[in-house]
């Protein structure tokens, strides 16, 4: 469910922004490219102060945090007039995310590490179910509905996300003093292979520099290759969805695979997988060649994502859990503010496609950041 609520309306955000104002291209490059980064400048600015009080009061009081206000923001979102006030919900929105990342800490505790690529393969495939359903989803909603009832829509599922925590999630945690939680020195002193940690830290924010650089112009490039208007947002949906579909399927796989073969071999494979698609992406000129290859970034994206969550909750000790995927969160908040400041600068001055070969650049920086720290990676066996 709350794969669904961040992907409802996250692939049309651009062509929302286009109906608040009237702006030239470049203008609506850069207006889609910070209202897509704003979100993330909060989260990296909070994320570790919510990653210390989970540690510290728990996990399940941040997941209806993160759920509750997600659902007021959103839901807010729909009222909107002007692009100034969906930035200013944007960044308020960044201050109550996290759910996703205090549900892996929460399931990397309660798990034994022999069996946490098993487990965490299977929660990622929760997100990805979620993140599969919502473009179609909002999709038809946006063409029968228009946007801002997928704001709506999205704001009354995170609330029930709110609820089904409130009565379902079980935790049994003991609070523990401020004195006795970890300093950032404690920290690294029980972490056993801290550099594997930092690897996987940056390993994050590139993926995330990589995954959403594309995202403030992914609708605006299918309207360039769709001509009928009221299918934009049907195939926008459909690109938006297509990793989705093969993540279902590949993700669970990929976890099993890592627990018998070593996490880093699969981290690896998804790296040399994804350089090789983005770099073809530049080259399509069909809406067909886009789906196809948005479905072998599903493959790709199921070695990644999943395998740096598994590498960190195996390599994190207990007491330091919540810190550590708090930091995460950090990482991926800061790829996540240049990715589309980035990719929004690019396709303003340059064709659309030109995104692509940049993140295929960005993975070119993760491949040289995993085989610095490759002998590390073997050590852990993870």
């Amino acid at each position: 469910m709350t794969g669904i609520g961040s992907s409802l309306i996250s692939p049309f955000l651009s062509l929302y922004v286009d109906t608040l104002g009237v702006f030239t291209k470049k203008e609506l490059s850069f207006q889609s490219g910070l209202i897509f980064a704003s979100t993330f400048i909060t989260m990296a600015i909070v994320s570790p102060l919510w990653g210390k009080l989970a540690d510290q009061k728990g996990r399940k009081p941040m997941l209806l945090r993160a759920s509750l206000g997600m659902a007021i923001m959103i839901f807010s979102m729909g009222f909107v007039t002007k692009a100034w006030q969906l930035l200013i919900l944007r960044l308020l929105l960044g201050a109550f995310s996290g759910y996703t990342s205090n549900s892996v800490a929460l399931m990397a505790i309660i798990t034994p590490k022999e069996h946490s690529g098993r487990v965490l393969g299977t929660l990622s495939t929760g997100t990805v179910a979620g993140t599969l359903l919502g473009p179609l989803f909002g999709g038809v909603v946006v063409a029968h509905a228009g946007y801002k009832m997928t704001f709506w829509i999205t704001g009354i599922i995170m609330f029930f996300v709110f609820l089904l925590t409130v009565f379902f999630v079980k935790e049994h945690f003991t609070p523990k003093p401020k004195d006795k939680v970890l300093s950032a020195k404690a920290l690294t002193q029980v972490i056993d292979h801290p550099k594997v940690i930092i690897a996987m830290l940056l390993t994050t924010t590139i993926l995330q520099l990589t995954d959403k650089s594309i995202s403030p112009i992914l609708s605006l490039y299918v309207r360039q290759l769709v001509h009928n208007p009221q299918l934009v947002t049907i195939y926008s949906g459909i690109v938006a969805s297509a990793p989705g579909v093969v993540m279902l399927f590949f993700a669970p796989l990929f976890g099993r695979l890592g627990d018998k073969i070593g996490q880093y071999k699969i981290l690896l494979f998804g790296l040399v997988l994804s350089f090789t698609i983005y770099l073809t992406l530049g080259f399509s000129h069909a809406i067909w060649q886009v789906i196809l290859l948005r479905l072998f970034i599903g493959v790709s994206d199921s070695a990644l994502a999943p395998s740096v969550q598994i590498i960190l909750s195996q390599n994190s000790p207990q007491e330091a859990t919540g810190r550590i995927f708090s930091y995460n969160q950090t990482m991926q908040s800061i790829g996540a503010i240049g990715g589309p400041l980035i990719g929004s600068t690019v396709s303003a001055y340059f064709d659309y496609r030109y995104v692509f070969f940049v993140s295929a650049l960005f993975i070119v920086l993760n491949i040289l950041n995993y085989a610095t720290n490759f002998p590390q990676l073997k050590e852990s066996r993870y």
